[in-house]
């Protein structure tokens, strides 16, 4: 393949979760713009079509698909519409992620504690492992995972998210290691503070906005449109040999 083609996505289809708003509606505006079907999910089906038409209309391939990945049988019933609708899945870009609880690691309760945990591990895990049942049947394929800078450095009053974020990460390079000879390639992004409203809690609170940018060598939140770039990369010709990275996008945060 050509260089200029390393970024072409034509006739793939992509699975991108949480992805109704912030990253991951980015995510999916992007690989539709490099030419990839993408089905867009959340939990609420209002939210994806709202972005899918919105492709559409851009002149982009897009449906909106409603799964909550904290619920099993909502896993499910998106592996089983993708089989029966377009019988293979190219890309997976596991994006929709938990965080209700921010305060005292040592306060946090079984409820928040089970939300997290259901969707952030136990989700990401089973969806990476129908995505790459699903791949491995078709030749290969490309799994992202949106982890974080906190799985790293753990963010403050943000503890059991921490734990999951780290999990993710570890996930990523344990399926990485026993998908690579079928050509189905894991792969992490770790982003930094990005101005979502998933991220509300902290970008709009001007004391700890602060103190977050004196650990940001670029002082300055990202965009979440600044995350897609790295996961086309991913999941294009262009990261072919790249398996079990964990990149980060977070401004140098992880540097200081």
């Amino acid at each position: 393949m050509s260089n200029k083609n390393l970024f072409d996505l034509t006739g793939k289809v992509a699975l991108v979760t949480g992805a109704s708003r912030g990253i991951g509606e980015s995510i999916a505006r992007t690989l539709a713009h490099y030419g990839a079907h993408v089905i867009v999910s959340s939990r609420k089906i209002d939210g994806c079509e709202a972005v899918a038409s919105s492709i559409r209309e851009d002149g982009g391939s897009a449906e909106a698909f409603a799964c909550h990945i904290g619920e099993m049988d909502q896993i499910e019933a998106v592996w089983e519409h993708i089989a029966k609708e377009h019988g293979k899945l190219d890309i997976l870009v596991n994006n929709a992620a938990a965080n209700p609880y921010f305060g005292p690691v040592e306060d946090t309760d079984l409820g928040a504690f089970n939300k997290t945990v259901d969707v952030n591990i136990r989700g990401y895990f089973f969806m990476c492992a129908r995505g790459a049942q699903m791949m491995k049947k078709n030749g290969g394929g490309s799994i992202v995972n949106v982890a974080s800078v906190n799985g790293v450095n753990p963010g403050h009053f943000q503890g059991i998210y921490s734990v999951t974020k780290a999990a993710v990460i570890s996930m990523t390079k344990s399926f990485a290691m026993e998908l690579g000879q079928q050509n189905v390639r894991v792969n992490a992004l770790l982003p930094g503070l990005t101005d979502t409203k998933f991220a509300s809690a902290l970008t709009t609170n001007e004391a700890i906005k602060k103190q977050a940018m004196a650990h940001i060598p670029m002082k300055r939140v990202a965009d979440p449109d600044e995350m897609a770039g790295t996961v086309l990369y991913l999941v294009s010709n262009a990261s072919s040999y790249t398996t079990g990275a964990c990149i980060n996008a977070d401004g140098g945060y992880l540097t200081v």
